[in-house]
């Protein structure tokens, strides 16, 4: 394995149903969770909520543009989502404020990996992507 390949937290295994990052003062913690009653395994169907809370730990305001999401099943399929806003809005967060909101995702499969990003403005204009670290989407008891 090379040096830049241990290094690179991207290359190790995601077993986590949480996720935690902060990139330019705006913190992204998330929490998923399987949802028996909208899934279907017999029909190859699972559903997973997730909750988001942002927070922007900075000295200026910032608004959510829009979001990116990348999902890969536990057969490699992935999928992306683009779109303005989260859960139809476009929060402004002041100095030490946070939004919070909860999603779903449908996954072909018992497991896969949710990550990606949020396109933010800061108050003077400054376009930036804040991470959304990779987590589990994962029913419980199954192994992997």
């Amino acid at each position: 394995m090379s040096k830049n390949l241990m290094s690179d937290a991207r290359a190790q295994p995601v077993h986590a149903s949480t996720s935690e990052t902060v990139t330019n003062h705006v913190r992204v913690e998330v929490e998923s969770q399987y949802s028996p009653e909208r899934s279907q395994p017999s029909r190859n169907r699972w559903f997973f909520h997730y909750t988001v809370r942002i927070t922007n730990e900075g000295d200026e305001t910032v608004q959510l543009l829009s979001r990116h999401w990348i999902a890969t099943d536990a057969t490699g399929r992935i999928e992306e989502v683009k779109g303005p806003g989260v859960d139809g809005e476009q929060p402004v967060l002041a100095p030490g404020e946070a939004f919070q909101y909860t999603s779903g995702w449908p996954l072909s499969t018992s497991t896969g990996v949710l990550r990606g990003t949020y396109q933010m403005v800061s108050e003077p204009g400054t376009h930036f992507d804040a991470e959304i670290a990779p987590f589990v989407l994962k029913e419980p008891y199954t192994v992997h």
